[in-house]
């Protein structure tokens, strides 16, 4: 469990829970599934103490559901909301296999498949603090308080640490706080298109060659079917994000400008993770289309093939055929046959046989039935 103080001066990192709300500034409590569940009494007496009420049962059941989907709640004083992450286990904000039970198969398909991470993290947001439940690694959490404490050359927990952050815009609310991890976690996914367009790309490629026999249809059901979750999950994290907009339109206008300021940039800020989280949608849903695509054209492909060794068999059958007709009408048991008393017969039918066999070699050339179709 990591629990920050952020104010207008900096950010403090503090040792244990605090007693009381500090004067200035919102807290923010950072901890992971395991260490909130084993710590529910504690973490619940100090939301008691710091804003005066809470948690609901449901909602910690809902916190601590490693299997939840994207979804928002709210109740009179806080709000809720659970954000399924995605992105690559290498990524700066990425994640350890996914909470839960593992599949029973190994997971085929392009490796970059393979590392997306799609565990739920849980926001509690209050009036001055954050609550999140993340994940047992807590990737995204120790991503986004590197960011804060960067500028820290070093000291100990125990003394606290804090950090002006040069350049940088601290969170000026507990809202503004989750848009930007939340902001985090999408950007880590949007990082990832390169590579799996880049692998995807390649496996399609190999799918496409003409001479491809040993396709890995096991594979390619997992790619798509991944894909299919993917897109999956990015609409239940659209369709949270846009109940949390809805929700922030009915929240009370400030009276002073500087408040006015803060709810207009949360709204902003809302609408851009909602329009990163749609580019994720609509990339998921071109790969899945271009993977489909490829398919097919590996199947007319295949057909294209058949179709061409077909026409070529039938071409030389249809050669083969008056030959045969000649051979047949000389293996005839009469007694009086054209050719049949004379010496140089038989090299007059043979040459009559290569004429004809030649002549329609070359017509069935002249229409292209025995070329190959260019690939």
């Amino acid at each position: 469990m990591r629990i920050f103080h952020i104010h207008g001066g900096g950010v403090q990192e503090l040792a244990a829970l605090p007693a009381r709300m500090p004067a200035q500034g919102f807290v923010w409590i950072a901890c992971s599934r395991p260490v909130f569940q084993a710590r529910l009494a504690d973490i619940q007496g100090s939301l008691q103490a710091l804003a005066g009420l809470q948690l609901v049962d449901l909602h910690v059941s809902d916190l601590l559901n490693a299997q939840l989907p994207s979804h928002f709640d709210y109740t009179s004083q806080y709000d809720l909301l659970v954000f399924r992450r995605l992105a690559s286990a290498q990524g700066h904000a990425a994640a350890a296999p996914q909470d839960g039970p593992a599949p029973a198969g190994k997971r085929r398909g392009p490796p970059v498949l393979r590392r997306i991470d799609t565990s739920p993290v849980g926001f509690a947001l209050f009036d001055q603090l954050l609550l999140t439940v993340h994940p047992d690694d807590c990737a995204v959490r120790n991503a986004y308080a590197a960011r804060l404490l960067a500028a820290l050359p070093g000291a100990s927990p125990a003394e606290g640490r804090s950090s002006p952050l040069p350049g940088a815009r601290l969170p000026g609310s507990p809202a503004d706080l989750m848009l930007r991890v939340i902001h985090l976690m999408v950007d880590g996914y949007l990082d990832l298109r390169r590579e799996l367009t880049r692998q995807l790309d390649h496996w399609q490629t190999e799918l496409l060659k003409p001479r491809a026999r040993g396709v890995n249809w096991a594979s390619l059901l997992q790619a798509r079917l991944a894909l299919h979750a993917l897109d999956e999950i990015c609409e239940g994290q659209r369709a949270a994000l846009q109940d949390w907009i809805e929700t922030l339109e009915t929240w009370a206008l400030p009276d002073s400008p500087a408040g006015l300021r803060e709810l207009d940039l949360l709204k902003v800020r809302s609408r851009d993770v909602l329009e990163h989280i749609e580019r994720v949608v609509r990339h998921v849903r071109r790969l899945e289309q271009s993977t489909e695509t490829a398919v097919q054209i590996h199947f007319s492909v295949q057909s294209q093939r058949t179709n061409d060794t077909m026409r070529t068999l039938t071409a030389l059958t249809a050669v083969f055929l008056p030959l045969n007709l000649m051979a047949g009408i000389f293996g005839m048991n009469f007694e009086f046959l054209p050719l049949t008393d004379k010496a140089n017969g038989f090299w007059w039918a043979l040459a009559a046989m290569l004429f004809i066999a030649l002549a329609l070699l070359l017509l069935f050339w002249r229409k292209r039935y025995l070329a190959r179709s260019g690939r």
